[in-house]
């Protein structure tokens, strides 16, 4: 008899492994800048199966090790949607050992190693792109407030600065990530955003819906306008026939007054 072994059924899944770390994120940006995020690409790419987008979820890369926790995080090459319920961790040998492109940290009130310790392990775990944003403007005087690096044997490299806020692409990804004041669920602030290769940056699902319905609005008038158009050509061919028959009307009335002088109309 001839034993197979799978060495993945020893492994925990998903469900038997904690879904965080448990360390609750010190303010709200550090969830709605990755949400954002997610929620353009939802958008940008509806019609893509390929990739998943994770915010404040745990990435297994060894049963035995805690989970990184970045605040959010993007992998290529994978399932985008995992039963009814979602992934509850980024498990790697469940998801056939595709690291995630790129992870993000967001500054809060007080650094928590983001530009040292976790650099350093997501480098060994070989994140291709590791984000480092900083959305306090009063922290801004020792650190820009937008830090990319990317992996190079091994160890990141920052690329071209970004202290003024141009996008930075990202050719893995087929995007490029910069930082832009704009409003998003009410708030007026500046936030991270997808841009495309001409430094175009790509719309949020609220601006997308706005724009569609100022198109709406925009064809209505046009046809409303044309509705109008259409009314007043009306009207003037209606006094165009009131005229006609007017003027018809006169001409009766003068032949029968000459008829009865004696004079035929119709011989002059």
């Amino acid at each position: 008899m001839v034993l197979y072994f799978d060495p993945k059924q020893c492994l925990p899944s998903a469900a038997e492994l904690p879904d965080s770390d448990d360390t609750p994120v010190d303010n709200e940006l550090q969830n709605l800048i990755p949400n954002l995020l997610d929620a353009i690409l939802a958008l940008v790419w509806s019609q893509r199966r390929d990739w998943f987008f994770g915010v404040d979820m745990g990435i297994y890369s060894h049963p035995q090790e805690p989970p990184l926790v970045p605040d959010g995080f993007l992998s290529l090459g994978v399932d985008r949607f995992v039963g009814e319920e979602g992934r509850l961790s980024y498990v790697l040998w469940e998801e056939e050992n595709i690291v995630p492109t790129l992870a993000l940290e967001v500054v809060s009130k007080t650094y928590g190693g983001e530009y040292d310790r976790k650099k350093e392990r997501y480098a060994d775990l070989g994140i291709r792109y590791y984000v480092v944003y900083l959305p306090n403007p009063q922290f801004r005087r020792k650190r820009t407030p937008l830090e990319i690096y990317q992996l190079v044997d091994g160890g990141y490299q920052r690329l071209e600065d970004s202290l003024e806020g141009n996008p930075i692409w990202l050719p893995e990804i087929g995007l490029g990530l910069g930082r832009e004041r704009g409003l998003y669920l009410g708030r007026d602030r500046e936030w991270l955003y997808w841009y495309d290769q001409a430094g175009n940056r790509l719309l949020t699902p609220e601006e997308q819906a706005q724009q569609e319905r100022t198109r709406a609005d925009q064809a209505q008038a046009r046809a409303d306008q044309a509705q109008a158009r259409a009314d007043q050509e009306q009207i003037r061919a209606e006094q165009e026939r009131l005229r006609a028959d007017q003027e018809q009307a006169k001409a009766i009335q003068l032949a029968e007054k000459l008829r009865e002088l004696g004079i035929d109309p119709d011989a002059l």
